[in-house]
């Protein structure tokens, strides 16, 4: 199915020069006299490499659907990620799909993975997660400087800055997207 330059929305998936782009920004400029443009800036799906492209506002691109799925996290060897979907069907994604995110990872999590053509092309872990404290400073006595955060290290291996309130063994609530301490669990 095809569909005109004009239409396009950020995150859809369409085919062009025989591979296929994520849309990840358009811009619908006009010029003072002369005809209006689609500026698109795509994102290889497979590569990751970012381009930009002008269209015609009724050019069309053949558009390509991705299959999302829920799938849960089981465990990781050096290369690759194993996670099972809801039949039971165990897939391996490539580790860069998840890259430094990985750290965040705990058995049982819910990842959506988005498919092209029965290829992984991304992977999503939860906004946030809840992890123990493995490894922090203790709490210095009688200090009143307000807002000092301390390191933390995490289970799974996460670094984080955390108030002096936490402790060992403390499970804390964590924003994945930014790596920051939102709260107790």
């Amino acid at each position: 199915m095809s569909i005109r330059a004009i239409d396009l929305r950020r995150g859809l998936g369409v085919k062009y020069k025989d591979a296929v782009w994520v849309v990840f920004d358009v811009t619908h400029v006009v010029k003072g006299k002369g005809p209006s443009c689609m500026q698109l800036k795509l994102k290889d799906a497979l590569t990751g490499r970012m381009i930009e492209q002008r269209f015609n506002p009724n050019d069309r691109l053949e558009e390509v659907f991705f299959d999302r799925k829920q799938m849960t996290y089981l465990y990781s060897d050096p290369s690759n990620h194993v996670l099972m979907d809801a039949d039971y069907e165990q897939v391996e994604i490539p580790a860069e799909l998840i890259g430094d995110k990985s750290v965040y990872l705990q058995p049982d999590m819910e990842i959506e993975v988005t498919f092209v053509e029965g290829k992984a092309i991304s992977a999503e872990i939860p906004n946030t997660v809840e992890l123990k404290v493995e490894d922090t400073t203790p709490q210095v006595k009688g200090a009143t400087a307000t807002n000092q955060n301390k390191d933390a290290v995490l289970e799974g291996g996460a670094k984080i800055k955390v108030p002096p309130f936490v402790e060992n063994g403390t499970v804390v609530k964590v924003d994945t997207r930014t790596n920051e301490y939102l709260s107790r669990a």
